[in-house]
Protein backbone atom coordinates (compact mmCIF):
# COMPACT_ATOMS: atom_id res chain seq x y z
CA UNK A 1 0.00 0.00 0.00
CA UNK A 2 1.52 3.02 -1.10
CA UNK A 3 0.29 6.35 -0.45
CA UNK A 4 1.21 9.36 -3.09
CA UNK A 5 1.79 12.69 -1.73
CA UNK A 6 0.87 14.71 -4.69
CA UNK A 7 -2.61 13.00 -4.52
CA UNK A 8 -3.34 11.56 -1.17
CA UNK A 9 -4.55 8.65 -3.14
CA UNK A 10 -4.11 5.08 -1.61
CA UNK A 11 -2.89 2.31 -4.26
CA UNK A 12 -4.10 -0.95 -3.82
CA UNK A 13 -3.93 -4.22 -6.12
CA UNK A 14 -6.21 -7.23 -5.86
CA UNK A 15 -6.53 -10.04 -8.43
CA UNK A 16 -10.73 -9.19 -9.27
CA UNK A 17 -12.62 -6.32 -8.29
CA UNK A 18 -16.42 -6.76 -8.04
CA UNK A 19 -18.14 -4.18 -8.53
CA UNK A 20 -21.40 -4.19 -6.88
CA UNK A 21 -22.04 -5.96 -3.91
CA UNK A 22 -26.25 -7.30 -4.54
CA UNK A 23 -27.12 -10.63 -4.93
CA UNK A 24 -24.89 -11.44 -7.70
CA UNK A 25 -22.07 -9.33 -6.47
CA UNK A 26 -22.14 -11.30 -3.36
CA UNK A 27 -22.40 -14.77 -4.86
CA UNK A 28 -19.27 -13.67 -6.90
CA UNK A 29 -17.28 -13.08 -3.70
CA UNK A 30 -18.47 -15.99 -2.36
CA UNK A 31 -17.58 -18.25 -5.10
CA UNK A 32 -14.23 -16.68 -5.35
CA UNK A 33 -13.63 -16.38 -1.11
CA UNK A 34 -14.05 -20.80 -1.71
CA UNK A 35 -11.93 -21.01 -4.45
CA UNK A 36 -8.94 -19.29 -2.09
CA UNK A 37 -8.85 -15.88 -4.84
CA UNK A 38 -8.53 -12.94 -2.91
CA UNK A 39 -10.58 -9.72 -4.11
CA UNK A 40 -12.21 -6.47 -3.47
CA UNK A 41 -15.98 -5.19 -3.72
CA UNK A 42 -16.77 -2.36 -4.04
CA UNK A 43 -20.96 -1.20 -4.06
CA UNK A 44 -22.18 2.76 -3.54
CA UNK A 45 -25.22 1.43 -1.14
CA UNK A 46 -24.58 1.45 2.49
CA UNK A 47 -25.78 -2.41 2.77
CA UNK A 48 -27.54 -4.80 1.15
CA UNK A 49 -31.15 -5.12 0.19
CA UNK A 50 -33.71 -3.86 2.48
CA UNK A 51 -37.01 -4.76 0.04
CA UNK A 52 -38.25 -8.32 -0.08
CA UNK A 53 -37.85 -9.15 -3.82
CA UNK A 54 -36.01 -11.84 -5.81
CA UNK A 55 -37.72 -14.69 -3.88
CA UNK A 56 -37.32 -17.75 -6.05
CA UNK A 57 -33.49 -19.45 -5.87
CA UNK A 58 -34.00 -22.60 -7.86
CA UNK A 59 -32.46 -25.63 -7.63
CA UNK A 60 -29.48 -25.31 -9.41
CA UNK A 61 -29.19 -22.09 -7.65
CA UNK A 62 -28.97 -24.38 -4.40
CA UNK A 63 -27.06 -26.59 -5.82
CA UNK A 64 -24.03 -23.91 -5.52
CA UNK A 65 -24.74 -22.54 -2.54
CA UNK A 66 -24.98 -26.22 -0.98
CA UNK A 67 -21.26 -27.15 -2.01
CA UNK A 68 -20.19 -23.13 -0.83
CA UNK A 69 -21.41 -24.61 2.52
CA UNK A 70 -24.54 -22.72 2.59
CA UNK A 71 -27.46 -24.52 3.01
CA UNK A 72 -28.11 -24.54 6.38
CA UNK A 73 -27.60 -20.88 6.42
CA UNK A 74 -29.83 -20.09 3.76
CA UNK A 75 -32.65 -22.31 4.94
CA UNK A 76 -32.94 -21.04 8.32
CA UNK A 77 -32.98 -17.56 7.04
CA UNK A 78 -35.98 -18.35 4.82
CA UNK A 79 -37.57 -20.28 7.27
CA UNK A 80 -41.01 -17.64 7.78
CA UNK A 81 -41.77 -18.94 3.82
CA UNK A 82 -40.86 -22.70 4.19
CA UNK A 83 -44.25 -23.74 3.97
CA UNK A 84 -45.31 -21.39 1.16
CA UNK A 85 -45.72 -23.55 -1.73
CA UNK A 86 -47.64 -22.99 -5.35
CA UNK A 87 -48.93 -19.92 -7.72
CA UNK A 88 -52.37 -18.38 -7.47
CA UNK A 89 -54.59 -17.11 -9.49
CA UNK A 90 -57.52 -15.17 -8.69
CA UNK A 91 -60.44 -12.97 -8.46
CA UNK A 92 -60.26 -11.51 -5.36
CA UNK A 93 -59.35 -13.59 -2.23
CA UNK A 94 -62.72 -13.53 -0.79
CA UNK A 95 -64.53 -16.75 -1.52
CA UNK A 96 -62.84 -19.29 -2.73
CA UNK A 97 -63.14 -18.45 -7.13
CA UNK A 98 -59.40 -18.96 -8.00
CA UNK A 99 -56.62 -21.47 -9.84
CA UNK A 100 -53.42 -22.61 -8.93
CA UNK A 101 -51.45 -22.44 -11.72
CA UNK A 102 -49.22 -24.87 -9.90
CA UNK A 103 -49.86 -26.26 -6.13
CA UNK A 104 -46.35 -27.49 -5.48
CA UNK A 105 -42.84 -26.87 -7.04
CA UNK A 106 -41.95 -30.62 -6.33
CA UNK A 107 -45.22 -32.74 -6.34
CA UNK A 108 -44.17 -35.98 -5.11
CA UNK A 109 -40.56 -35.15 -4.62
CA UNK A 110 -39.25 -36.10 -7.66
CA UNK A 111 -37.03 -33.73 -7.78
CA UNK A 112 -34.75 -35.82 -5.29
CA UNK A 113 -33.96 -38.35 -8.40
CA UNK A 114 -31.77 -35.53 -10.13
CA UNK A 115 -30.36 -33.00 -7.39
CA UNK A 116 -29.10 -33.35 -3.43
CA UNK A 117 -30.78 -29.63 -3.20
CA UNK A 118 -34.49 -28.48 -3.66
CA UNK A 119 -35.79 -25.20 -4.32
CA UNK A 120 -35.62 -22.17 -1.54
CA UNK A 121 -38.02 -19.51 -0.98
CA UNK A 122 -35.92 -16.90 0.17
CA UNK A 123 -36.05 -13.12 -0.25
CA UNK A 124 -32.98 -10.94 -1.12
CA UNK A 125 -32.83 -9.05 1.70
CA UNK A 126 -32.88 -12.13 4.04
CA UNK A 127 -30.70 -14.17 1.53
CA UNK A 128 -27.53 -11.02 0.89
CA UNK A 129 -26.54 -11.10 4.43
CA UNK A 130 -25.99 -14.47 4.68
CA UNK A 131 -23.63 -14.13 1.64
CA UNK A 132 -22.05 -11.20 3.16
CA UNK A 133 -21.13 -13.21 6.29
CA UNK A 134 -20.15 -15.86 4.20
CA UNK A 135 -17.97 -13.86 1.95
CA UNK A 136 -16.22 -12.21 4.66
CA UNK A 137 -15.34 -14.98 7.06
CA UNK A 138 -13.73 -16.29 3.54
CA UNK A 139 -11.09 -13.29 3.68
CA UNK A 140 -13.40 -11.02 0.95
CA UNK A 141 -12.44 -7.64 1.43
CA UNK A 142 -16.25 -5.78 0.92
CA UNK A 143 -16.44 -2.24 0.75
CA UNK A 144 -19.88 -0.75 1.11
CA UNK A 145 -20.18 2.88 0.78
CA UNK A 146 -17.62 2.85 -1.97
CA UNK A 147 -18.21 3.82 -5.80
CA UNK A 148 -16.72 3.40 -8.82
CA UNK A 149 -15.83 6.62 -10.14
CA UNK A 150 -13.67 5.74 -13.50
CA UNK A 151 -11.56 2.83 -14.67
CA UNK A 152 -9.43 2.26 -17.96
CA UNK A 153 -7.59 -1.40 -18.46
CA UNK A 154 -4.12 -2.47 -20.79
CA UNK A 155 -2.96 -5.72 -21.72
CA UNK A 156 -2.00 -6.61 -18.26
CA UNK A 157 -4.44 -5.44 -16.00
CA UNK A 158 -7.17 -3.05 -15.03
CA UNK A 159 -7.07 0.21 -12.85
CA UNK A 160 -9.81 1.58 -11.22
CA UNK A 161 -10.28 4.62 -9.20
CA UNK A 162 -12.63 4.30 -6.09
CA UNK A 163 -13.97 6.69 -3.82
CA UNK A 164 -15.76 6.24 0.19
CA UNK A 165 -19.25 8.04 -0.27
CA UNK A 166 -18.66 7.81 4.10
CA UNK A 167 -14.66 9.90 3.74
CA UNK A 168 -14.59 11.25 0.03
CA UNK A 169 -11.67 9.43 0.01
CA UNK A 170 -10.01 8.77 -3.46
CA UNK A 171 -8.21 5.20 -4.27
CA UNK A 172 -6.62 3.78 -7.17
CA UNK A 173 -6.65 0.10 -7.48
CA UNK A 174 -5.66 -2.26 -9.51
CA UNK A 175 -6.44 -5.21 -10.45
CA UNK A 176 -5.95 -8.34 -12.94
CA UNK A 177 -9.50 -8.64 -13.66
CA UNK A 178 -12.85 -6.66 -12.95
CA UNK A 179 -16.59 -8.38 -12.73
CA UNK A 180 -19.27 -6.21 -13.13
CA UNK A 181 -22.47 -7.04 -11.11
CA UNK A 182 -23.36 -3.24 -11.31
CA UNK A 183 -26.90 -3.62 -12.36
CA UNK A 184 -28.83 -2.91 -15.30
CA UNK A 185 -28.02 0.17 -16.00
CA UNK A 186 -24.18 -1.03 -15.78
CA UNK A 187 -22.20 2.13 -15.78
CA UNK A 188 -19.39 -0.15 -16.89
CA UNK A 189 -21.07 -1.40 -19.50
CA UNK A 190 -22.17 1.41 -20.86
CA UNK A 191 -18.12 2.87 -20.37
CA UNK A 192 -17.60 -0.26 -22.69
CA UNK A 193 -20.51 0.94 -25.29
CA UNK A 194 -21.50 -3.16 -25.03
CA UNK A 195 -24.84 -2.40 -26.80
CA UNK A 196 -27.75 -4.85 -25.86
CA UNK A 197 -30.19 -6.72 -28.12
CA UNK A 198 -33.51 -7.85 -26.91
CA UNK A 199 -37.55 -6.66 -26.65
CA UNK A 200 -36.27 -3.66 -24.33
CA UNK A 201 -39.18 -2.77 -22.23
CA UNK A 202 -41.97 -5.18 -21.88
CA UNK A 203 -44.37 -3.48 -18.92
CA UNK A 204 -43.63 -1.65 -15.89
CA UNK A 205 -44.85 -2.35 -11.79
CA UNK A 206 -44.80 -0.55 -8.69
CA UNK A 207 -43.92 -2.85 -5.61
CA UNK A 208 -45.48 -1.79 -2.67
CA UNK A 209 -44.71 -3.10 1.08
CA UNK A 210 -47.05 -2.67 3.39
CA UNK A 211 -49.02 -4.31 6.77
CA UNK A 212 -52.01 -5.34 7.47
CA UNK A 213 -52.84 -7.24 10.50
CA UNK A 214 -56.01 -8.76 9.31
CA UNK A 215 -55.19 -9.73 5.26
CA UNK A 216 -53.55 -13.31 6.96
CA UNK A 217 -57.28 -14.24 8.34
CA UNK A 218 -58.46 -13.43 4.54
CA UNK A 219 -55.61 -15.40 2.75
CA UNK A 220 -56.59 -18.49 5.06
CA UNK A 221 -54.26 -21.62 4.76
CA UNK A 222 -53.82 -21.02 1.29
CA UNK A 223 -49.48 -20.85 1.55
CA UNK A 224 -48.51 -19.22 -2.02
CA UNK A 225 -45.47 -17.63 -3.20
CA UNK A 226 -47.71 -15.39 -4.93
CA UNK A 227 -50.90 -14.61 -6.01
CA UNK A 228 -51.90 -12.84 -8.74
CA UNK A 229 -55.09 -10.85 -8.35
CA UNK A 230 -57.20 -10.32 -11.71
CA UNK A 231 -59.43 -7.73 -10.78
CA UNK A 232 -60.12 -5.85 -13.57
CA UNK A 233 -59.85 -2.41 -12.25
CA UNK A 234 -57.26 -3.27 -9.54
CA UNK A 235 -55.22 -6.15 -11.27
CA UNK A 236 -51.96 -6.92 -9.07
CA UNK A 237 -50.01 -9.95 -7.37
CA UNK A 238 -49.76 -10.24 -3.84
CA UNK A 239 -46.31 -11.82 -1.86
CA UNK A 240 -46.18 -12.95 1.57
CA UNK A 241 -42.84 -11.40 3.54
CA UNK A 242 -44.28 -13.29 7.05
CA UNK A 243 -47.72 -14.59 6.03
CA UNK A 244 -48.82 -12.98 8.85
CA UNK A 245 -48.39 -8.49 8.82
CA UNK A 246 -46.03 -8.34 6.51
CA UNK A 247 -46.77 -8.02 2.60
CA UNK A 248 -45.64 -7.20 -0.75
CA UNK A 249 -48.11 -6.05 -3.16
CA UNK A 250 -47.15 -5.25 -7.27
CA UNK A 251 -49.52 -3.06 -8.77
CA UNK A 252 -48.99 -2.63 -12.38
CA UNK A 253 -47.76 0.90 -13.67
CA UNK A 254 -47.90 2.60 -16.89
CA UNK A 255 -45.43 4.92 -18.29
CA UNK A 256 -45.59 4.76 -21.52
CA UNK A 257 -49.12 6.57 -20.75
CA UNK A 258 -47.69 9.38 -19.08
CA UNK A 259 -48.74 7.74 -15.83
CA UNK A 260 -46.12 9.32 -13.30
CA UNK A 261 -44.80 7.59 -9.71
CA UNK A 262 -46.19 10.48 -7.62
CA UNK A 263 -49.68 9.31 -8.61
CA UNK A 264 -48.86 6.49 -6.53
CA UNK A 265 -49.44 7.88 -3.36
CA UNK A 266 -50.50 6.02 -0.02
CA UNK A 267 -54.25 6.59 -0.79
CA UNK A 268 -53.98 4.82 -4.01
CA UNK A 269 -52.25 2.07 -3.12
CA UNK A 270 -54.32 1.37 -0.38
CA UNK A 271 -57.50 1.61 -2.19
CA UNK A 272 -55.99 -0.28 -5.26
CA UNK A 273 -55.11 -3.27 -2.26
CA UNK A 274 -58.69 -3.28 -0.71
CA UNK A 275 -60.06 -3.60 -4.10
CA UNK A 276 -57.70 -6.40 -5.44
CA UNK A 277 -58.20 -8.50 -2.49
CA UNK A 278 -61.73 -8.17 -2.13
CA UNK A 279 -62.20 -6.65 1.22
CA UNK A 280 -63.37 -2.61 0.86
CA UNK A 281 -62.68 -2.04 4.96
CA UNK A 282 -58.56 -4.03 4.48
CA UNK A 283 -56.75 -2.37 7.30
CA UNK A 284 -53.53 -1.31 5.03
CA UNK A 285 -50.57 0.86 6.76
CA UNK A 286 -48.39 1.59 3.13
CA UNK A 287 -44.48 1.29 4.19
CA UNK A 288 -42.75 1.81 1.24
CA UNK A 289 -42.63 1.64 -2.46
CA UNK A 290 -40.32 0.80 -5.36
CA UNK A 291 -40.53 1.27 -9.27
CA UNK A 292 -39.62 -1.84 -11.29
CA UNK A 293 -39.02 -2.67 -14.40
CA UNK A 294 -39.30 -5.72 -16.47
CA UNK A 295 -37.24 -6.26 -19.24
CA UNK A 296 -35.37 -8.62 -21.96
CA UNK A 297 -32.24 -7.35 -23.01
CA UNK A 298 -29.01 -9.34 -23.42
CA UNK A 299 -25.55 -7.64 -23.42
CA UNK A 300 -23.79 -8.01 -27.24
CA UNK A 301 -20.91 -9.53 -25.07
CA UNK A 302 -20.14 -10.57 -21.50
CA UNK A 303 -16.66 -9.49 -21.89
CA UNK A 304 -14.34 -6.95 -23.11
CA UNK A 305 -10.71 -7.58 -22.38
CA UNK A 306 -9.93 -8.14 -18.94
CA UNK A 307 -13.96 -7.33 -17.59
CA UNK A 308 -16.47 -9.69 -17.06
CA UNK A 309 -20.68 -8.56 -17.15
CA UNK A 310 -22.58 -10.50 -14.92
CA UNK A 311 -25.87 -10.51 -13.35
CA UNK A 312 -28.53 -7.56 -14.71
CA UNK A 313 -24.76 -5.66 -16.04
CA UNK A 314 -25.27 -8.86 -18.49
CA UNK A 315 -28.82 -9.57 -18.87
CA UNK A 316 -32.85 -8.67 -17.70
CA UNK A 317 -34.99 -10.60 -17.86
CA UNK A 318 -39.29 -10.40 -16.54
CA UNK A 319 -39.09 -12.10 -12.81
CA UNK A 320 -41.48 -14.60 -13.44
CA UNK A 321 -40.24 -17.73 -12.47
CA UNK A 322 -37.23 -15.75 -10.70
CA UNK A 323 -35.19 -16.67 -13.69
CA UNK A 324 -32.82 -13.51 -13.60
CA UNK A 325 -31.35 -13.95 -10.12
CA UNK A 326 -30.96 -17.34 -10.36
CA UNK A 327 -29.21 -16.95 -13.77
CA UNK A 328 -27.15 -13.74 -12.37
CA UNK A 329 -25.45 -16.20 -9.67
CA UNK A 330 -24.95 -19.23 -12.47
CA UNK A 331 -23.03 -16.63 -14.50
CA UNK A 332 -20.62 -15.77 -11.59
CA UNK A 333 -20.49 -19.34 -10.68
CA UNK A 334 -19.32 -20.35 -14.02
CA UNK A 335 -16.71 -17.66 -14.37
CA UNK A 336 -15.56 -17.79 -10.57
CA UNK A 337 -13.66 -21.18 -11.10
CA UNK A 338 -12.22 -19.38 -14.32
CA UNK A 339 -10.82 -16.77 -13.39
CA UNK A 340 -9.68 -19.09 -10.01
CA UNK A 341 -7.57 -21.03 -12.72
CA UNK A 342 -6.46 -18.52 -14.90
CA UNK A 343 -5.33 -16.56 -11.70
CA UNK A 344 -3.85 -20.02 -9.99
CA UNK A 345 -1.83 -20.44 -13.54
CA UNK A 346 -3.33 -23.83 -14.37
CA UNK A 347 -5.24 -22.68 -17.18
CA UNK A 348 -4.52 -20.20 -20.15
CA UNK A 349 -6.25 -17.36 -20.64
CA UNK A 350 -8.05 -18.28 -23.76
CA UNK A 351 -10.56 -20.36 -20.79
CA UNK A 352 -12.18 -17.24 -19.89
CA UNK A 353 -13.27 -16.65 -23.44
CA UNK A 354 -15.56 -19.45 -22.51
CA UNK A 355 -17.20 -17.53 -20.08
CA UNK A 356 -19.24 -15.26 -23.65
CA UNK A 357 -19.47 -18.50 -25.36
CA UNK A 358 -21.48 -20.24 -22.60
CA UNK A 359 -23.45 -17.88 -20.34
CA UNK A 360 -25.21 -15.63 -23.34
CA UNK A 361 -27.13 -18.47 -25.36
CA UNK A 362 -28.01 -19.23 -21.74
CA UNK A 363 -29.63 -16.14 -20.94
CA UNK A 364 -30.80 -15.36 -24.50
CA UNK A 365 -32.68 -18.44 -23.93
CA UNK A 366 -33.98 -18.35 -20.31
CA UNK A 367 -35.18 -14.67 -21.00
CA UNK A 368 -37.33 -15.72 -23.64
CA UNK A 369 -38.80 -18.47 -21.13
CA UNK A 370 -38.95 -15.81 -18.92
CA UNK A 371 -41.18 -13.36 -20.75
CA UNK A 372 -43.18 -16.53 -21.92
CA UNK A 373 -44.24 -17.52 -18.57
CA UNK A 374 -45.34 -13.57 -17.52
CA UNK A 375 -48.00 -14.45 -20.66
CA UNK A 376 -48.65 -17.77 -19.08
CA UNK A 377 -49.57 -16.24 -15.67
CA UNK A 378 -51.20 -13.15 -17.23
CA UNK A 379 -48.64 -11.01 -15.01
CA UNK A 380 -50.42 -7.62 -14.04
CA UNK A 381 -49.09 -4.73 -16.36
CA UNK A 382 -47.89 -7.08 -19.25
CA UNK A 383 -50.20 -6.79 -22.60
CA UNK A 384 -47.91 -8.79 -24.60
CA UNK A 385 -47.88 -8.58 -28.29
CA UNK A 386 -50.14 -10.96 -30.02
CA UNK A 387 -48.66 -14.43 -30.42
CA UNK A 388 -46.13 -13.99 -27.48
CA UNK A 389 -45.88 -16.75 -25.26
CA UNK A 390 -47.14 -19.66 -27.39
CA UNK A 391 -46.66 -23.46 -27.21
CA UNK A 392 -42.93 -22.70 -27.78
CA UNK A 393 -42.72 -20.79 -24.30
CA UNK A 394 -44.66 -24.35 -22.43
CA UNK A 395 -42.16 -26.94 -23.82
CA UNK A 396 -40.92 -28.72 -20.75
CA UNK A 397 -41.94 -26.95 -18.37
CA UNK A 398 -39.51 -25.18 -15.49
CA UNK A 399 -37.03 -27.72 -14.84
CA UNK A 400 -35.49 -28.28 -17.62
CA UNK A 401 -34.29 -24.11 -17.44
CA UNK A 402 -33.28 -24.32 -14.13
CA UNK A 403 -31.02 -27.54 -13.94
CA UNK A 404 -31.05 -28.91 -17.99
CA UNK A 405 -29.43 -25.92 -19.79
CA UNK A 406 -26.45 -27.19 -21.34
CA UNK A 407 -23.14 -25.23 -23.28
CA UNK A 408 -22.89 -26.78 -26.70
CA UNK A 409 -19.98 -24.33 -27.45
CA UNK A 410 -16.94 -23.10 -24.59
CA UNK A 411 -14.77 -25.41 -22.23
CA UNK A 412 -16.28 -28.44 -23.74
CA UNK A 413 -14.88 -31.07 -25.74
CA UNK A 414 -17.50 -33.44 -27.61
CA UNK A 415 -20.63 -31.59 -26.87
CA UNK A 416 -23.54 -31.93 -29.70
CA UNK A 417 -23.72 -28.45 -30.78
CA UNK A 418 -27.19 -29.17 -32.56
CA UNK A 419 -28.45 -30.09 -28.99
CA UNK A 420 -30.92 -26.95 -27.93
CA UNK A 421 -29.17 -24.86 -24.67
CA UNK A 422 -32.38 -25.74 -23.07
CA UNK A 423 -33.87 -28.97 -24.30
CA UNK A 424 -37.68 -29.35 -24.03
CA UNK A 425 -37.03 -32.08 -21.23
CA UNK A 426 -34.34 -32.93 -18.61
CA UNK A 427 -32.39 -35.23 -19.85
CA UNK A 428 -28.65 -35.54 -17.43
CA UNK A 429 -27.17 -38.45 -18.75
CA UNK A 430 -23.37 -37.26 -18.94
CA UNK A 431 -23.55 -35.56 -22.50
CA UNK A 432 -20.63 -32.82 -22.30
CA UNK A 433 -22.01 -29.60 -22.19
CA UNK A 434 -24.66 -30.80 -19.14
CA UNK A 435 -24.34 -30.49 -15.97
CA UNK A 436 -23.16 -33.70 -14.34
CA UNK A 437 -25.63 -36.15 -12.99
CA UNK A 438 -26.42 -36.87 -9.42
CA UNK A 439 -26.46 -39.81 -7.67
CA UNK A 440 -25.32 -41.16 -4.00
CA UNK A 441 -22.20 -42.47 -3.09
CA UNK A 442 -20.10 -43.66 0.02
CA UNK A 443 -16.90 -42.78 0.83
CA UNK A 444 -15.60 -44.28 4.31
CA UNK A 445 -19.16 -44.92 5.24
CA UNK A 446 -20.16 -41.14 4.71
CA UNK A 447 -22.68 -40.70 2.06
CA UNK A 448 -22.05 -37.68 -0.23
CA UNK A 449 -23.51 -36.59 -3.61
CA UNK A 450 -21.22 -37.20 -6.77
CA UNK A 451 -22.01 -33.50 -7.09
CA UNK A 452 -20.09 -32.55 -3.51
CA UNK A 453 -17.15 -34.01 -5.59
CA UNK A 454 -16.89 -30.75 -8.08
CA UNK A 455 -16.26 -27.34 -6.50
CA UNK A 456 -11.87 -26.48 -6.81
CA UNK A 457 -10.87 -28.17 -9.52
CA UNK A 458 -11.39 -30.82 -12.01
CA UNK A 459 -12.21 -34.21 -11.42
CA UNK A 460 -12.48 -37.52 -13.84
CA UNK A 461 -14.20 -40.35 -12.81
CA UNK A 462 -13.51 -43.91 -13.79
CA UNK A 463 -14.35 -47.65 -12.85
CA UNK A 464 -12.29 -49.36 -9.80
CA UNK A 465 -10.25 -52.34 -11.29
CA UNK A 466 -11.87 -51.40 -15.00
CA UNK A 467 -10.53 -48.15 -15.52
CA UNK A 468 -7.27 -48.32 -13.68
CA UNK A 469 -5.53 -47.01 -17.03
CA UNK A 470 -7.63 -44.14 -16.99
CA UNK A 471 -6.47 -43.24 -13.12
CA UNK A 472 -2.89 -44.03 -14.15
CA UNK A 473 -3.26 -41.54 -17.01
CA UNK A 474 -4.74 -38.63 -14.38
CA UNK A 475 -1.77 -38.25 -12.31
CA UNK A 476 0.02 -38.25 -15.27
CA UNK A 477 -1.70 -35.76 -16.84
CA UNK A 478 -1.92 -33.46 -14.20
CA UNK A 479 2.02 -33.45 -13.93
CA UNK A 480 2.58 -33.16 -18.06
CA UNK A 481 0.56 -29.96 -17.85
CA UNK A 482 0.52 -28.57 -14.14
CA UNK A 483 -3.07 -29.28 -13.33
CA UNK A 484 -4.35 -30.12 -10.01
CA UNK A 485 -6.77 -32.68 -11.69
CA UNK A 486 -8.32 -35.30 -8.90
CA UNK A 487 -9.23 -38.54 -10.12
CA UNK A 488 -11.99 -40.94 -8.67
CA UNK A 489 -12.25 -44.87 -9.02
CA UNK A 490 -15.68 -45.68 -8.49
CA UNK A 491 -16.90 -49.50 -7.34
CA UNK A 492 -16.73 -51.85 -4.85
CA UNK A 493 -13.29 -53.25 -5.23
CA UNK A 494 -10.31 -52.63 -3.27
CA UNK A 495 -8.73 -49.83 -5.35
CA UNK A 496 -12.17 -47.76 -5.33
CA UNK A 497 -12.54 -44.91 -3.06
CA UNK A 498 -15.87 -44.20 -3.91
CA UNK A 499 -18.99 -47.13 -3.88
CA UNK A 500 -21.99 -46.03 -5.40
CA UNK A 501 -24.69 -46.04 -2.26
CA UNK A 502 -27.79 -47.59 -3.69
CA UNK A 503 -26.02 -50.04 -6.09
CA UNK A 504 -26.49 -47.68 -9.01
CA UNK A 505 -24.10 -48.46 -12.41
CA UNK A 506 -21.96 -44.96 -11.81
CA UNK A 507 -20.92 -45.39 -15.40
CA UNK A 508 -24.51 -45.99 -17.51
CA UNK A 509 -25.85 -43.24 -15.43
CA UNK A 510 -23.12 -41.04 -17.04
CA UNK A 511 -23.40 -42.46 -20.57
CA UNK A 512 -20.01 -44.62 -21.03
CA UNK A 513 -19.24 -47.88 -20.08
CA UNK A 514 -16.89 -49.63 -17.54
CA UNK A 515 -13.57 -48.62 -19.08
CA UNK A 516 -14.64 -45.33 -19.79
CA UNK A 517 -13.71 -42.20 -17.92
CA UNK A 518 -15.82 -38.89 -17.41
CA UNK A 519 -13.85 -35.46 -17.00
CA UNK A 520 -15.57 -32.84 -15.17
CA UNK A 521 -15.15 -29.11 -14.38
CA UNK A 522 -15.24 -27.69 -11.42
CA UNK A 523 -18.59 -26.53 -11.86
CA UNK A 524 -19.72 -29.26 -12.42
CA UNK A 525 -20.23 -29.64 -16.08
CA UNK A 526 -18.92 -32.40 -18.05
CA UNK A 527 -16.02 -31.19 -19.79
CA UNK A 528 -15.34 -34.44 -21.85
CA UNK A 529 -15.81 -38.36 -21.87
CA UNK A 530 -14.53 -41.62 -23.38
CA UNK A 531 -17.29 -43.83 -23.81
CA UNK A 532 -15.25 -46.59 -23.63
CA UNK A 533 -11.50 -47.56 -23.35
CA UNK A 534 -8.81 -45.62 -25.07
CA UNK A 535 -5.78 -46.65 -26.92
CA UNK A 536 -3.46 -44.23 -25.44
CA UNK A 537 -5.49 -42.73 -22.58
CA UNK A 538 -2.63 -40.33 -21.36
CA UNK A 539 -2.86 -38.88 -25.06
CA UNK A 540 -6.92 -38.76 -24.62
CA UNK A 541 -7.17 -37.11 -21.71
CA UNK A 542 -3.77 -34.66 -22.10
CA UNK A 543 -5.65 -33.91 -25.50
CA UNK A 544 -9.34 -33.32 -23.92
CA UNK A 545 -7.56 -31.25 -20.33
CA UNK A 546 -5.30 -29.42 -22.13
CA UNK A 547 -7.95 -27.77 -24.92
CA UNK A 548 -10.75 -27.36 -22.48
CA UNK A 549 -8.47 -25.34 -19.96
CA UNK A 550 -6.25 -23.55 -23.22
CA UNK A 551 -2.89 -25.41 -21.45
CA UNK A 552 -0.01 -26.63 -23.30
CA UNK A 553 2.21 -29.24 -21.69
CA UNK A 554 4.73 -28.03 -19.18
CA UNK A 555 7.72 -27.07 -21.35
CA UNK A 556 9.95 -29.52 -21.52
CA UNK A 557 8.10 -32.38 -20.18
CA UNK A 558 5.94 -33.75 -23.22
CA UNK A 559 5.34 -37.19 -23.17
CA UNK A 560 5.27 -39.86 -25.87
CA UNK A 561 1.17 -40.80 -26.49
CA UNK A 562 1.88 -44.84 -26.37
CA UNK A 563 0.74 -45.03 -22.69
Amino acid sequence: MNRSEATGEVDQRTPVLIVGGSLVGLSTSLFLGRLGVPHMLVERHAGTSIHPRGRGNNVRTMEVFRAAGLRDRIHEAASVLAGNNGILQAPSLVGDAGEWLFREIDPGGGLARFSPAEWCLCSQNDLEPVLLDAARELGGDLRYSTELMSFEQDGEGVTARIKSRETGEHTTVRADYLVAADGPRSPVREQLRIGQNGSGDLFHNVSVTFESPDLADVVGDRRFIVCYLTNPGADGALLPVDNARRWVFHAPWHPEHGETLEEFTDERCREHIRRAVGVPDLQVEITGRAAWHAAERIAERYADGRVFLVGDAAHEMPPTGAFGSNTGIQDAHNLAWKLAAVLGGWAGPGLLASYDAERRPVAETTSARAASRSVEHSHPGYAPDSGAGGPAGKRGGILNVALGYRYPHGAVLGADPAVPVVPDGLRLTGEPGSRAPHLWLDRDGVRLSSLDLYERRPVLLSTAGSGAGWHAAAQQVAEDLGVPLESHRIGGGPDAELCPADGTDWARAHGVTADGAVLVRPDGFVAWRSEGAAEHPVSALRVALGTVLDREPRSGRERGGAR
